[in-house]
């Protein structure tokens, strides 16, 4: 059985840490023989810092579905130069905040004190000027009116918002977590996620459950709060023991 799971506010509450009780239900599941992918909005890079040192080597999907890593090698799929420029036109002349991410470096441009500045792992990688990146493959901007908002979807983009943010998250078109879980040949899973990012999950998962009563519970089998993580992790393990 494969087990797919969100980072932040499904497993990670803190921003930098998983909680014991979670991380004894992974091992659990891990002797079993069956399997756990992390998916989350991160880059790989601001993965790893998270995980525990057991855990750094599972699959991955980072960026929305814009990384996968498997076996301790990176695959990225980054925008068409045409797209980027039509973004760079949008941000210049909204004069936006941004965090651009190329295969390991960033440019950021925001408010040092949002989540996602802080999320990064500044040991891993730099900050540079968005020209020297040789690539981008996921763009936040920060505070966008609806008429950006309106703008970039009228583009061959993958948009996600996230209303406590206030920011929008673009990557190439068609990338979501469940392409990458395609690239990581996963087709059948168990989906743990929270936030509108995870929709796509819930909606392929053979079983979602999600963690906090938010707007994307709608689409998930189940809705638990963050104690009753272990707890529904073995008793799904019972009642779906027959798939591997």
């Amino acid at each position: 059985m494969k087990f797919v799971f969100d980072i932040d506010g499904t497993i990670c509450f803190d921003g930098k840490t998983i909680d014991v009780s979670i991380c004894e239900v992974f091992d659990e599941l891990l002797k079993a023989k069956h399997e756990i992918v992390f998916a989350s909005a991160r880059p790989i890079r601001d993965l790893l810092p998270v995980l525990p040192e057991q855990f750094r080597q599972l699959p991955m999907v980072g960026g929305n579905g814009a990384f996968t890593f498997e076996c301790g090698k990176i695959q990225v799929e980054y925008f068409k130069s045409d797209i980027l420029q039509q973004l760079f036109a949008c941000i210049r002349s909204n004069q936006l905040t941004y965090l651009a991410d190329s295969d390991w470096d960033y440019a950021f441009t925001g408010d040092t004190n949002h989540p996602v500045y802080i999320h990064i792992d500044k040991t891993r990688a730099k900050n540079r000027d968005i020209a020297e990146l040789q690539q981008i493959c996921k763009l936040i901007l920060f505070h966008p009116s609806e008429e950006v908002l309106q703008e970039v979807l009228k583009l061959p983009v993958s948009v996600v918002a996230y209303k406590n943010e206030h920011a929008i998250d673009i990557s190439p078109l068609g990338v979501n977590k469940v392409k990458g879980l395609h690239k990581l040949k996963i087709d059948e899973f168990i989906a743990f996620g929270n936030d509108s990012n995870d929709q796509c999950l819930f909606e392929h998962a053979i079983h979602s459950v999600c963690i906090g009563n938010h707007d994307v519970h709608r689409y998930a089998t189940e809705t638990i709060n963050r104690a009753e993580i272990p707890a529904t992790i073995r008793k799904i393990i019972k009642n779906f023991g027959g798939i591997k």
